[in-house]
């Protein structure tokens, strides 16, 4: 999929830091930004544990979402209004502390449904922790 970006590290940072400052509070951090997709990075702390050193599901589920949002963002330009419609993580392997990426990958761009594939890493684990179908709905 090749195409410009309509917004870019900064401009996506300025937006959410204007329009969405909480997503800030997660911690996350954007590393890469193309037209085909975007990495957002996490250093996991305590707060994304569970019980016995293992990062927490919800974790892995935000830091996916938060990925898809910020990678049609690029694309689209800031529309505050697109939203999850559906997100469904498989995970593969126990994610121990450190730091994970999302992979955000656009496989359709659409005007009214846009479909993101994310594969989130472990910068210690070889392959796919999890990996997740994300649908998001563009309002009009």
């Amino acid at each position: 999929m090749s195409a410009a970006l309509a917004m870019d590290v900064t401009a996506l940072r300025r937006f959410l830091k204007e329009q969405f400052p909480q997503a800030l509070e997660f911690g996350a951090k954007i590393t890469r930004c193309e037209p085909d997709g975007l990495d957002l990075s996490l250093e996991t702390a305590d707060r994304h544990l569970r019980p016995g050193g293992t990062v927490s599901g919800p974790t892995l589920m935000t830091l996916g979402d938060a990925a898809s949002y910020y990678a049609i963002l690029a694309r689209v330009g800031p529309k505050v209004l697109a939203v999850t419609s559906s997100l469904e993580i498989h995970f593969l392997r126990r994610p121990r502390p450190g730091v994970i990426t999302a992979h955000a990958r656009l496989t359709k761009l659409g005007r009214r449904t846009s479909v993101v594939q994310v594969e989130s890493t472990h910068t210690e684990v070889e392959g796919a922790i999890a990996i997740a179908p994300v649908t998001y709905a563009m309002p009009a």
